[in-house]
């Protein structure tokens, strides 16, 4: 399965974004975009255009949730086609809705790059079934559940240690963490996504 191995530090900081927990101290200490010299007199990038923005809006997006631009292109146009909201809405809806992300969310993954990790590897059933691809959609009334063998497993053991639980969880999620356990009582909102997203800038940049 494709992947984006580059590193996550260097795409936060191209982002100055923290697209991973480790990447916080990482944007305090060199907040530079990779390959610049700061001590240097002449600053890269200048006033940026339109059509820049619009970019780095998408890039930024698209490695938050860790997708590469073909699938990231592919949920644009299966929110294009979208007739109860707004093409920037309904897309931020649809990554939401990513098994990954859910996993990511319900505090059983310390980052997205993990949890999607985790559900490539088999680790939870969808409904009973066990599934392996991270980029599947729940839906209202999906139940996510750990496989029983991956209980036994040292990051599941040490659960608290490895990914301890969020101080928040989605209220379109009810979570039970002693059995491992995901219900989708509901449909993310725009509020549910990450705050810092311009989706109309995304939107413009696929509508040229």
């Amino acid at each position: 399965m494709a992947r984006d191995r580059h590193s996550i530090v260097k795409m936060s900081r191209r982002e100055g974004y923290a697209l991973h927990p480790k990447a916080h101290k990482a944007l305090v200490k060199r907040s530079a975009l990779p390959g610049y010299n700061p001590n240097s007199k002449s600053r890269p990038g200048g006033s940026s255009s339109q059509y820049t923005l619009q970019l780095r809006e998408k890039q930024k997006v698209k490695r938050i949730y860790g997708l590469l631009e073909r699938q990231f292109s592919n949920l644009m146009k299966e929110a294009s086609r979208s007739t109860d909201q707004q093409a920037g809405v309904k897309l931020l809806e649809l990554l939401e809705r990513r098994l990954d992300n859910v996993v990511y969310r319900a505090g059983f993954a310390p980052s997205r790059r993990s949890s999607r990790q985790l559900s490539t590897h088999g680790h939870f059933l969808l409904n009973g079934v066990r599934v392996d691809i991270p980029s599947i959609k729940v839906k209202v009334g999906d139940v996510v559940t750990l496989r029983p063998k991956s209980t036994k497993s040292d990051f599941f053991t040490r659960i608290d240690d490895t990914s301890p639980a969020p101080s928040e969880v989605p209220s379109w999620l009810k979570v039970n963490r002693k059995k491992f356990e995901i219900s989708i009582v509901g449909t993310p909102s725009r509020d549910d996504a990450e705050v810092d997203i311009n989706e109309k800038l995304i939107v413009e940049y696929y509508s040229r």
